[in-house]
């Protein structure tokens, strides 16, 4: 997998607005990033990040009239995966076990990773009884 620049935290903010969105100018991420109320950042400042990931391949952009409207390059699950692969060698059980291990899995979420298991045997077993 070709090895792409990590976004920092700013950066990986405005790929979870452009992926949560779409394609954004940069006055609707500038928005919806000072929606939190958590920190009154600089329509000036989101403009520089984003020429800066775009400079950095992590989004491209097209113009519509005179407006820049930004597109990330990779989708969530594209980078999650460049993240398992880069941190834990691609193994999945490393991370699940990293979080578990730092309590980072909330009761409700185990019930779910328990019930995905669970269906992800069954159907396994479904495939091996079929191909008896």
């Amino acid at each position: 997998m070709e090895d792409l620049p990590s976004p920092t935290v700013r950066e990986l903010e405005i790929l979870k607005v452009l992926w949560e969105k779409g394609p954004s100018s940069v006055r609707l991420v500038h928005e919806e990033l000072n929606q939190d109320g958590a920190e009154d950042l600089a329509y000036n400042t989101v403009q520089t990040l984003l020429r800066v990931m775009e400079n950095k391949e992590l989004v491209s952009h097209h113009v519509e009239g005179r407006t820049f409207i930004y597109t990330p390059n990779f989708s969530r699950e594209e980078s999650a995966s460049r993240f398992l692969d880069r941190v834990f060698d691609g193994a999945a059980s490393q991370l699940v076990m990293s979080l578990l291990k730092a309590e980072k899995i909330p009761p409700e979420e185990l019930n779910q990773l328990h019930q995905l298991i669970e269906q992800a045997k069954a159907k396994q077993q479904q495939l091996r009884s079929k191909g008896r």
